[in-house]
């Protein structure tokens, strides 16, 4: 009777062990941010499960072995669930170094979606412009043209592009006022995602009908070669990170839509934490395009030198995303 209790035992709970332990190895191995939201859920309660199966086979006579194997397993999975936080400094290069690289892979099908859709935009606000310019004034905010439009002379155009801003404080605070404007952007992305996801599609194809008429109308001034040297050098970080914001929307619809086998609140709590990390993740890059584009765009006139920071940032982005994801252990 003891052989065939302690295989009924083990054949109601093995699983539960078995899930724990593969769990708790992706978590040794790549840290708890290696896990799924679902996973993180899971593992406290498979946790308190095997130590509760630990208790009973301690009580009883079960098969040899047994109970040396739950202890073990409990051990492990109480150190990766109470091990010590992580310092400000390790934390924030895990973070960056793993965290948010992770979370644009992982979304890279929503992210790609939603460039599309604003490059898209840009296309078509770029054919509108340049067939009547009178259209530019309804695509370009008047604080991001400052002063530009179809009446703007050549001269002051292309002055723009090859001027070298002397005055730091100046810069900082262009830099300043494109982070907040363009975190609205991406904010908004987000916030619009329990709405079906349509109007972030919308206000992602809005933005790119501004970035399209810019360019055309220094292109119809013969500069538009010099004004995407001028653009890119942000823009490749900038127009990805509100497209990451984009995706954290979508996704935020997809888990309100298709819940799949989990309940609709649990399911757009789920989907609720993939978008936070996108979020964090749209804000690092967002503060870094700002950067670029306030204070190193403004000093580096040079065509070359721009070409080769386009080059280099859409590399690394391209490696950041397209990279396949962190193998991850099924849920």
């Amino acid at each position: 009777m003891s052989t065939l209790h302690s295989v009924k035992f083990r054949a109601e709970r093995e699983d539960g062990w078995r899930h724990l332990e593969a769990l708790v190895e992706a978590a040794e191995q790549r840290g708890l941010d290696s896990l799924t939201a679902e996973q993180l859920h899971l593992l406290p309660i498979l946790y308190r499960m095997t130590v509760s199966s630990l208790s009973v086979a301690r009580a009883t006579s079960l098969e040899r072995g047994l109970p040396e194997y739950l202890e073990r397993l409990s051990a492990r999975a109480h150190l990766v669930l109470h091990r010590p936080r992580v310092g400000l400094w390790r934390g924030l290069a895990q973070a960056l170094t793993e965290t948010l690289p992770n979370a644009l892979r992982e979304a890279r099908g929503l992210i790609g979606l939603t460039l599309f859709t604003l490059v898209l935009g840009v296309l078509v606000g770029h054919g509108l412009v340049a067939a009547d310019p009178a259209e530019y004034d309804s695509f370009v905010p008047e604080a991001l043209a400052n002063g530009r439009g179809p009446t703007s002379s050549t001269e002051s155009l292309r002055a723009v592009l090859y001027s070298k801003e002397s005055l730091t404080e100046t810069l900082v605070s262009f830099a300043a006022f494109l982070f907040a404007h363009n975190s609205q952007i991406a904010l908004g992305c987000i916030s619009l995602g329990i709405l079906a996801g349509v109007p972030v599609l919308l206000l992602a194809f809005s933005n790119g009908l501004t970035v399209g008429a810019f360019s055309a109308l220094y292109a119809s001034r013969g500069l538009l070669g010099d004004v995407w040297l001028w653009l890119l050098p942000h823009g490749v970080t900038e127009l990805l990170a509100i497209a990451v914001a984009g995706a954290a929307g979508l996704g935020l619809a997809a888990g309100w839509l298709f819940p799949g086998p989990h309940s609709r609140s649990d399911a757009l709590r789920l989907a609720g934490r993939r978008a936070a990390r996108l979020a964090a993740a749209a804000v690092v890059m967002l503060f870094f395009a700002a950067l670029i584009e306030g204070i190193v765009r403004q000093t580096v006139t040079d065509p070359w030198v721009r070409a080769g920071i386009i080059a280099v940032t859409a590399i690394f982005w391209a490696v950041v995303i397209v990279r396949g994801p962190t193998r991850r252990v099924p849920a």
